[in-house]
């Protein structure tokens, strides 16, 4: 569900590279801001985030409050993709009344309710917010917004694969040659903890340059880049079948060493999640801060 225009392939913003060193690293614990001892409010959190985002506050996003208010005091923060109803009970458990999403809440991009009215599950849900005083913030936009993208710097950062980033084309990493798609495939599965994936390709290819392109870009997104920078593996979070998928399938059959890699939306960008718990723990330690996986909604037999 990302934005298409986060995901410039081909001219690199020199503005936004400028804005890389200062992004990196964040900014000094906003603890010497607020003081230690001072009670820390949901909107005090939000806005530091969306300070260090070029750009600051976005005048139309999806990443709005779901529930709650910005004058909640929070007194403890949980990170997921999902706000799921599990993940709301251990935010409970845990004594927290802050969950910080990466998507939607109710079932729709822009999370409007007005067509759930009078559904239970979404009545649940909601009672549920309401009666624990929990608010849920979608952080989205901010987050693929960061330079370097947020969500990616914690793929990033699972796989190990720093050394690996092109420095000059955003989401392609370099590998030295020699290793196979299989193995591959076996790394993305067990640093990102993923039972299974989808893919199109010889597991004995041999692969050099990789493009990593998590969440759901979209199938023009993922062709358009795939055919400009011509990398030998394409690994996507999620696709639509009748577009990527068959781009590659014709690829394949005209000649081009060309794989596919579906990793699954969840699997892609939950280390977003994980990098958004470290940064609330670096920028506001006074808070317990605790990464809850929202896992697969989907079974594989």
């Amino acid at each position: 569900m990302k934005t298409i225009n986060r995901l410039k392939f081909i001219a690199i913003n020199t503005k936004a590279l400028a804005a890389t060193a200062l992004l990196v690293s964040p900014v000094a614990s906003f603890a010497s801001i607020f003081g230690e001892d001072e009670r820390i409010t949901v909107g005090q959190i939000m806005d530091a985030f969306i300070k260090q985002v070029p750009g600051g506050e976005k005048t139309n996003t999806i990443d709005t409050l779901k529930s709650g208010n910005r004058e909640i005091v929070v007194t403890g923060v949980v990170t997921t993709m999902f706000a799921t109803i599990e993940v709301i009970r251990k935010a409970i458990s845990l004594g927290a009344n802050f969950i910080i999403a990466h998507e939607p809440t109710f079932y729709n991009h822009t999370d409007d309710t007005k067509w759930l009215a009078d559904d239970d599950v979404y009545q649940y849900k909601m009672n549920l917010l309401k009666q624990h005083n929990i608010a849920v913030w979608r952080n989205h936009d901010y987050i693929h917004s960061l330079v370097p993208d947020g969500v990616l710097k914690g793929d990033v950062d699972e796989l190990q694969w720093q050394k690996f980033e092109d420095k000059t084309i955003p989401y392609l990493f370099d590998f030295n040659s020699g290793r196979k798609l299989s193995d591959l495939i076996s790394e993305l599965k067990s640093k990102l903890g993923i039972k299974m994936v989808r893919y199109i390709g010889n597991l004995n290819q041999p692969y050099q340059k990789v493009l990593f392109m998590e969440g759901s870009a979209g199938g023009k997104t993922q062709i358009s880049a795939t055919s400009k920078i011509k990398p030998d593996v394409l690994v996507c979070g999620e696709i639509s079948e009748w577009e990527t998928a068959e781009y590659v399938r014709d690829a394949r059959a005209k000649g081009n060493q060309l794989s596919l890699i579906v990793l699954g939306h969840i699997a892609s960008e939950e280390a977003g999640s994980v990098y958004m718990a470290e940064w609330l723990r670096k920028n506001f330690p006074q808070l317990k801060v605790t990464h809850v996986p929202a896992g697969n909604s989907l079974s594989f037999d």
